[in-house]
């Protein structure tokens, strides 16, 4: 699914409106980051499954017709293109891996992504990232090691259960907000504003 149909330029607005709210009751960083993909994980299974098929598509042919060697040959290529095709297919191709498979590879671009976002570098250690993979229909907050001693995981595990309920329901921006809706008074209670706190990573949220 593209971004432009899951997040509109108002959507986006909203979700960046709720960001600076939150913050502005915490000392706390958030960052939100909405993925199409969790990576390329899957984009070698088609090729291996229709290599497969075309590996197969010339013994029936040999056994049941007449045809040339030639002809043989040209119906396996053809197999092998029209196979990689239709299992490259988004629906197809994420139908091709395993559910833990594709989970643990969302869980990696999460943690990535935690690095990549800047937030292992805030003055306290006190980032937290809002994650949400469209094609493994996955969800993760990560804090830092200043927030996570703090906060219990079911209070994060209701963030998650907000996100992902309105994500079903093809409303993401009000996912991410009623995320950190959630987690606003969460911060607040343990890491409130410091003087002087100005803010250190962009409230946007990141789509990749």
């Amino acid at each position: 699914m593209a971004h432009e149909e899951t997040l509109t330029e108002a959507d986006r607005h909203r979700i960046e409106a709720a960001v600076t709210a939150a913050e502005s009751r915490t000392s706390a960083e958030i960052v939100c980051v909405l993925a199409r993909s969790s990576g390329d994980g899957t984009q070698q299974a088609p090729l291996v499954w229709g290599a497969a098929l075309a590996l197969a598509a010339p013994w029936p042919l040999m056994a049941f017709t007449q045809l040339s060697a030639e002809r043989i040959f040209l119906a396996q290529l053809g197999v092998f293109v029209l196979a990689s095709l239709l299992l490259s297919l988004p629906g197809v191709r994420s139908l091709l891996t395993p559910q833990a498979a594709a989970r643990a590879r969302a869980d990696r671009a999460a943690r990535e992504q935690f690095h990549l976002c800047g937030l292992t570098r805030t003055r306290k250690r006190t980032g937290v990232l809002i994650y949400v993979s469209m094609q493994e229909h996955y969800a993760r907050i990560i804090a830092d090691e200043g927030i996570a001693a703090h906060v219990a995981a079911p209070d994060w595990r209701r963030a998650v259960d907000l996100l992902t309920s309105h994500i079903r329901q093809g409303d993401a921006a009000s996912g991410f907000v009623a995320a950190i809706e959630h987690c606003a008074p969460l911060l607040a209670a343990h890491f409130p504003p410091r003087p002087g706190d100005d803010d250190e990573l962009p409230n946007r949220v990141r789509l990749t």
